[in-house]
């Protein structure tokens, strides 16, 4: 069938206008999938805006097409300029993905340096020509016309998408099959259309080959990402319900009813912890040895998330049941460093403040293993650091030995155990908490029971904090003790 030019030019800038509202659609899905990595959204993005700038020059050149003046004639050229220039860059665009997708194992730097230097060759040659007419050219009465070298518009994209076949047959198989079966529609349309079109005149062969190629490879590359997607999503509300039991889990393995011990009279004890992830590598614990002792414990894991919490669920166990033992804080200490360096091939470790207090006499034993300063209130007196002897971290070396002090709780005292996260908690400025305002938070509230202590640090490292986010896992204890 035979057409006449205006049917041509009718049916060519029908199809054009169908090609950039495909293309424009593809764009808005694009912009609107926000589950897409941000690289992916942007690479379609200026993908399709090439391919919409590409085909929207070609209407643009037949419109002007024949009419005077000589602001026509620089129109004409520069538009026909941007249509050869954007084809250039769709093939480049495209190679640079297939490069993306198939990773060869090597020469992937020479490859992305030759496909640049194409694509500048490709921009040089078209500025070269722009006066002398020999890949195109407009006569006096500004009607465009293809020069004798006009193939070589074509040749540096006609290159790279060749190069793109080459890398497709030597690591296409690593591609998944319905990605390298766009990918090969994509490479195989334009080839084609552009060695038809090199002899002929007439209907734009390349722009349908190209939009239309283009929106199937896009669909097929989105539905393979939406896929993955799902696929994340499912594995991470997985992760996320597994994370949410190991929270609950971490938190039922820590002593969290109070009053802890509402028929004795001897001490009132309250504790909190907030991890700084789901689960944390930090843990308090009290307990009783026999009738008249009690065991504290506060300790703090090296790192965050379920390692730690792993670490700190041995740690717990072992200080709880060496010190049920009847050893002394010392003892204890030691013994559960020798029980983690046994096996540490993480090479984890804990600072720990372990101490047994006599509730007939008020003698608190404690040993400190790299762990933060207690603050204690006398009876008669305000809250302060104890700056006791520190011993080395519990995990670190085999065969550390340990110091014990001793402390006299008066009926009235209070004993404040924290981990680093409330000193170093960090507001938007990087500015530490620090344990002077830690101080100032206790003797603020040194009258109040130990939960209101408790709260009221914890209030004041959340005013000072404000929207920053939490670093570290923030856990306290405070001790009041009663005597007989």
């Amino acid at each position: 069938m035979v057409f006449n030019i205006g049917t041509v030019t009718l049916i060519n800038l029908l199809c054009i206008a169908a090609g950039i509202g495909i293309c424009g659609l593809c764009f808005l899905q694009i912009t609107s999938s926000t589950h897409l990595r941000k690289d992916v959204r942007r690479y379609f993005q200026v993908f399709f805006s090439v391919i919409v700038l590409y085909i929207s020059a070609h209407p643009a050149r037949e419109l002007m097409n024949g009419l005077s003046g000589a602001g026509v004639n620089a129109a004409l050229r520069t538009v026909t300029f941007v249509e050869i220039s954007a084809a250039g860059v769709m093939a480049f665009m495209m190679s640079m993905l297939i490069l993306t997708v198939v990773r060869p194992e090597k020469h992937v730097k020479t490859l992305r340096l030759a496909l640049l230097a194409l694509l500048g060759v490709h921009f040089l040659l078209l500025l070269a020509d722009q006066f002398a007419g020999r890949i195109y050219f407009f006569d006096a009465g500004n009607v465009y016309h293809r020069g004798p070298a006009y193939l070589l518009s074509n040749l540096c994209p006609l290159v790279m998408l060749l190069l793109d076949v080459a890398l497709m047959l030597r690591h296409g198989k690593k591609v998944e099959r319905r990605v390298a079966i766009a990918f090969w529609v994509y490479l195989v349309a334009p080839i084609a259309a552009i060695v038809v079109q090199g002899f002929t005149y007439g209907l734009q062969l390349i722009i349908f080959a190209t939009v239309g190629a283009a929106v199937y490879m896009f669909s097929v590359i989105i539905r393979d990402l939406n896929a993955r997607y799902e696929k994340q999503q499912a594995e991470s509300s997985r992760l996320e319900t597994e994370l949410s039991l190991a929270t609950r889990i971490q938190a039922d393995m820590l002593p969290n009813i109070f009053p802890a011990y509402p028929e004795r009279e001897e001490f009132d004890i309250y504790a909190s912890m907030n991890p700084a992830k789901e689960v944390g590598g930090d843990f308090y614990d009290f307990f009783f040895v026999d009738d008249d002792r009690l065991g504290m414990v506060m300790a703090d894991v090296s790192g965050k998330g379920v390692p730690a919490a792993l670490f700190m669920m041995i740690s717990k166990i072992l200080a709880q049941n060496y010190a049920m033992t009847g050893r002394s804080p010392k003892e204890v200490l030691e013994a559960v460093n020798t029980q983690i360096c046994t096996n540490n091939r993480e090479e984890m470790f804990v600072t720990m403040w372990l101490g047994l207090l006599d509730l007939n006499t008020g003698r608190l034993v404690a040993a400190n293993a790299g762990h933060e300063y207690p603050a204690l209130k006398p009876a008669d007196g305000s809250f302060a650091l104890v700056k006791d002897k520190h011993g080395f971290v519990v995990g670190g070396i085999p065969g550390m030995k340990y110091k014990e002090y001793e402390l006299q709780l008066e009926p009235g005292a209070k004993l404040f155990l924290y981990t680093d996260g409330v000193a170093e908690a960090t507001n938007a400025e990087s500015e530490l908490f620090g344990t002077e305002r830690m101080v100032e938070a206790l003797r603020a509230a040194e009258n109040g029971t130990p939960q209101e202590i408790v709260g009221t640090v914890d209030r004041a490292v959340g005013a000072f904090v404000k929207d920053a986010p939490q670093f570290d896992d923030l856990t306290m204890m405070c001790l009041h003790y009663k005597g007989k």
